[in-house]
């Protein structure tokens, strides 16, 4: 929600984001949506650069352990330490990483075949064994892993070969190949998981990882140090940074300083109110791109007024969303019919069945305010003033929840805001005792994978822990579970919108907007994607400067 894991992750649609790509002559991917231009990659980099200075606005990370990366800040940073099994691509679709082809002799066996020429920062290579400890030990407890619902099928991971991992299923998963491609497929050297021990990820345990920038040092409260890999065994994507140093700006003010003045180099996540200060700069480039990245109001338990769908359906009738996206987002975002945005299916391989399935649904509501009321009549709910969580200093999610504000007076429910502290806001999505107090809360949330059954499992399934108001349809929880264990994409997507078709009538979650992504790069710098896919890929490795010399 910050992203629970797909997380949430994470977090649809043949129309979400209207986009028609073309390519320029500098290898820039760009797309029309009439409001803004999307760009899913920046002018290839030329140059060497000395160091490269990028901001996390999100705060500092807690961890940069793979095993517990499911939030902004540290999988900005991991993606560029730590490989992952398989590489996600700015598109959203998958490419071999340190896994080259994978295969699927039944359909319980997936078969994955791994690099020979691939060394830790400390020069040990790459086998099976560190890919066979760096995914089992997401099963046990004392990892405290994000991923744990990975392995729910998974019946042995074991080393076929010193360069080859078979992985047995007791029923078919389509989805765990596809988590490959983020935290949970980061690949650990497996001698120095056994000696950092509860500390590995920390400033104090360090990593040992095979990515293109290597951890040299982490000051609690100030920064993050990373250096060049020269050795890096992707010949293609070997840094031209030489070192790469993370900030941990918050403060909105501060960060647009920073950024004016070149003291940072860029940042993703740009708030909305920093981006109208660059727009205009000639200081660097401000870039949107598309994004799997979904903001939307939900309850956090079943005494929540919120938890009766007609109530969270009144509300949609009464949220101008034109309204918001232009003064909030800066009409850099989308309307969303559901909580999935395309970008998380619209490359993939089903990808003309889950345009249709969206396309089936009701349209976004217009303002229909008697209708709203007649449906918390019904409703009747025994609270009509809803608490609603959101992190303090999130000054975009602040004034999302003051249009929702306004909206609910007109149809009697009081919504009062509460703002968190950000490592409380990121807990309560973990921690139920976080929650005590609270109707709701404003998510920010995103789908780290490209598949929407992941993100929609979490909150339908009974079994999920981010299932907080105990939604449990039967149909749908049948439907979902048939789709993953079906290995046709086709008919796994046709499973999926059947699930979705339900799930949209009845699971109460507010969907508000699809904000596209947005980054800022000094003019000395290129080469970055613009596309949220960074969230997990080695992003940093393909920046450079602008021009042929060092800077």
């Amino acid at each position: 929600m910050h992203a629970p894991r797909t997380a949430l992750a994470a977090t649809a649609v043949g129309t979400l984001l209207a986009l028609t790509g073309c390519s320029s002559g500098d290898g820039t991917s760009t797309a029309s949506t009439g409001a803004v231009k999307l760009t899913s990659t920046t002018p290839a980099a030329s140059g060497a650069l000395d160091n490269v200075t990028w901001n996390l606005p999100m705060g500092e990370p807690i961890t940069l352990d793979p095993a517990k990366v499911g939030d902004y800040s540290p999988s900005t940073v991991a993606s560029n330490l730590c490989d992952p099994l398989i590489r996600l691509k700015p598109d959203y679709t998958l490419a071999p990483g340190l896994a080259t082809v994978w295969k699927r002799p039944d359909p319980k066996t997936l078969v994955l075949d791994l690099r020979e020429d691939v060394t830790f920062w400390d020069g040990t290579p790459m086998t099976a064994k560190d890919v066979v400890a760096s995914l089992s030990r997401q099963g046990d407890p004392a990892t405290q892993s994000v991923n744990t619902q990975v392995l729910a099928s998974v019946a042995g991971i074991t080393a076929s070969g010193e360069h080859q991992v078979t992985i047995r299923f007791r029923t078919p998963d389509e989805l765990f190949l596809k988590y490959l491609a983020n935290g949970f497929g980061a690949v650990s050297e497996a001698s120095y998981l056994k000696k950092a021990g509860a500390s590995y990820g920390t400033a104090k345990g360090g990593l040992m990882c095979t990515g293109p920038f290597e951890l040299k040092s982490w000051k609690s409260g100030e920064s993050i140090t990373a250096v060049r890999n020269a050795d890096y065994w992707d010949t293609s994507l070997r840094p031209r940074a030489k070192k790469l140093t993370f900030t941990f700006i918050t403060d909105n003010g501060t960060l647009t300083s920073a950024l004016l003045s070149g003291q940072i180099d860029g940042s993703y996540e740009i708030p909305s109110t920093v981006a109208r200060a660059l727009r205009s700069s000639d200081a660097g480039t401000l870039y949107y791109g598309p994004s799997a990245q979904t903001v939307f109001i939900s309850p956090t338990g079943p005494s929540s007024p919120l938890a009766d769908h007609r109530v969270t359906q009144a509300l949609s009738l009464v949220l101008d969303r034109d309204a918001l996206v232009k003064n909030v987002f800066d009409g850099a975002a989308q309307k969303l019919k559901t909580s999935i945005p395309s970008l998380v299916w619209k490359n993939g391989e089903a990808a003309d069945v889950y345009a249709k399935g969206y396309d089936e649904l009701p349209a976004v509501p217009d303002v229909d305010v008697d209708k709203a009321r007649k449906l918390v009549d019904q409703a009747a709910p025994k609270r009509r003033t809803v608490t609603v969580a959101t992190a303090a200093g999130d000054q975009q999610s602040l004034q999302t929840l003051t249009f929702v504000q306004a909206a609910a007076k007109r149809i009697g429910l009081t919504i009062v805001i509460k703002q968190l502290q950000p490592t409380q806001m990121s807990g309560l999505f973990y921690d139920a005792s976080l929650r005590e107090g609270l109707d709701a809360t404003m998510a920010l949330g995103y789908v780290e994978i490209p598949d929407p059954l992941s993100y929609a499992q979490m909150f339908t399934s009974p079994a999920s822990p981010m299932n907080w108001i105990r939604y449990d349809n039967k149909q749908v929880t049948s439907l979902l579970t048939r789709s993953q264990a079906v290995l046709d994409p086709e008919e796994s997507a046709s499973l999926f919108t059947q699930a979705q078709a339900l799930y949209s009538q009845d699971l109460p979650i507010v969907p508000i907007a699809a904000p596209y992504e947005r980054m800022f790069l000094n003019k000395r710098l290129s080469g970055a994607p613009a596309s949220f896919a960074y969230i997990n890929m080695p992003w940093a490795a393909q920046l450079g400067a602008t021009g042929g010399a060092t800077s």
